[in-house]
C-alpha cells in the first residue's frame, strides 16, 4: 500500500479544484435550446359554422287555383320541363258544364237587353207624341238599364267560368325541373294543395339560422365558404345574399341566405351543407394570438415569456 505525502496530497487537491472550476466555467457558457415563435398582429377573427340545406334560387311550389280530381299527371320526379309543358290536370267536366251554363245565361241576358232597349225606344217615341205618360217612360228606361246590367253580369260569369276551366291545367311557366311530386292520379284535392315543387334555376342558395349574438356582424355581400358531405374535399365560394330583419321561432335566431357563387356537376337542391362565416374584429382592431401552451399562470395572473435577441447574439439551435 502506497502512502501519499502531504505535498502530493496538496497537488492532487489543487488539481481537483482546478478541474472543478473549469467544469463550472464550462457549465456557465452552455447554450440551452428553447422553443419559440414569432407573434405578429392580425385582424383575422373567429370562424363560425352553420348547417343548412341547399335549394334553388328560384324554387316554386305549384298548386291548382281550383279543386277537383287529378285526371292527368304526365311528369315524373327529375323531369326537365320547358315553358308551357303540362304538369298535371284536373277532371274538367264540371267546369265545362259551368261554361256552357254561363254561355246560355248570357244569350238569355242579351235577348232581354234587346227587348228592353226596343221597348224603351218605343215608349220614348210615344212620350214625344204625348201618347205615353212620364211614368211609362221612366219605367221603360229603368227596365232597359236593368237588362243591360244583367247582360254585363252574365258576361262576367262566363269569363269567370272560362277562367276556372283554364285553371284545371297546371303548366310550367318557365324552363324548370321537377324536384318533388306530392299528389297521385285520381286523388281529390282542394284549391291551394301543393301538387309539385320545381326548380327554375341552376343557381343554389342555403338558408341558415344565425343567433342574435352575432347577427349584427353579418352583412349582405359578406364572403362565406360552403362544404357538402356529398362532395368531400371541395369547398365552394359563397356570399351572403339576404339578412333577415326579424327573428323566427323561440330561439331568437335570424334567417340568413347564402348564395353559392360556383358551379359544379355534383351540386343540386336538397344537399346538406356546412356554411362557414369568418367574423373579424370590430373596427379592424389588430390583436396578437399565441398558443394556449405558451400562457403561464402565476399569483398575479396569466403571463408569457418574451425572448429578446440582441445584435451580437448567435443561435446555435432552433427546435
Amino acid at each position: 500500500m502506497k502512502v501519499i505525502t502531504g505535498i502530493a496530497a496538496l497537488m492532487l487537491m489543487g488539481a481537483l479544484l482546478q478541474g472543478c472550476n473549469e467544469e463550472a466555467e464550462v457549465a456557465e457558457t452552455i447554450l440551452r435550446p428553447v422553443r419559440y415563435m414569432v407573434v405578429e398582429a392580425s385582424v383575422k377573427g373567429r370562424t363560425r359554422s352553420f348547417s343548412g340545406i341547399s335549394k334553388s334560387v328560384r324554387e316554386s311550389r305549384l298548386s291548382f287555383k281550383v279543386g277537383g280530381t287529378i285526371a292527368a299527371l304526365p311528369v315524373q320526379l327529375g323531369d326537365q320541363l320547358k315553358a308551357g309543358d303540362l304538369i298535371a290536370a284536373l277532371d274538367a267536366l264540371g267546369y265545362e258544364l259551368q261554361v256552357q251554363q254561363s254561355e246560355a245565361s248570357l244569350v238569355q241576358a242579351r235577348a232581354n237587353a234587346r227587348n228592353a232597349r226596343a221597348n224603351y225606344e218605343r215608349v220614348k217615341g210615344l212620350y214625344e207624341n204625348a201618347n205615353a205618360s212620364r211614368n211609362d217612360l221612366d219605367s221603360a228606361r229603368a227596365n232597359a238599364e236593368s237588362a243591360n246590367a244583367q247582360q254585363e253580369a252574365a258576361q262576367k260569369s262566363l269569363e269567370l267560368a272560362r277562367l276556372n276551366l283554364s285553371y284545371t291545367e297546371l303548366k310550367a311557366e318557365v324552363d324548370c325541373s321537377i324536384s318533388s311530386l306530392d299528389v297521385d292520379l285520381n286523388e281529390n284535392i282542394t284549391a291551394g294543395t301543393q301538387v309539385a315543387r320545381v326548380n327554375c334555376s341552376e343557381e343554389l342558395e342555403i338558408e341558415i339560422s344565425v343567433s342574435e349574438g352575432i347577427i349584427a356582424a353579418v352583412r349582405q355581400g359578406m364572403k362565406a365558404t360552403v362544404g357538402f358531405a356529398a362532395i368531400p374535399g371541395k369547398s365552394f365560394v359563397a356570399e351572403v345574399a339576404e339578412v333577415g330583419a326579424s327573428s323566427v321561432g323561440a330561439g331568437s335566431t335570424f334567417p340568413v341566405t347564402v348564395k353559392i357563387m360556383e358551379a359544379h356537376p355534383g351540386l343540386r337542391s336538397g344537399l346538406a351543407a356546412e356554411v362557414a362565416l369568418t367574423f373579424g374584429q370590430a373596427g379592424g382592431t389588430k390583436r396578437k394570438l399565441v398558443p394556449l401552451s405558451a400562457v403561464m399562470k402565476g399569483s398575479q395572473g396569466a403571463y408569457v415569456y418574451l425572448a429578446t435577441v440582441t445584435a451580437d447574439a448567435q443561435v446555435a439551435e432552433v427546435q
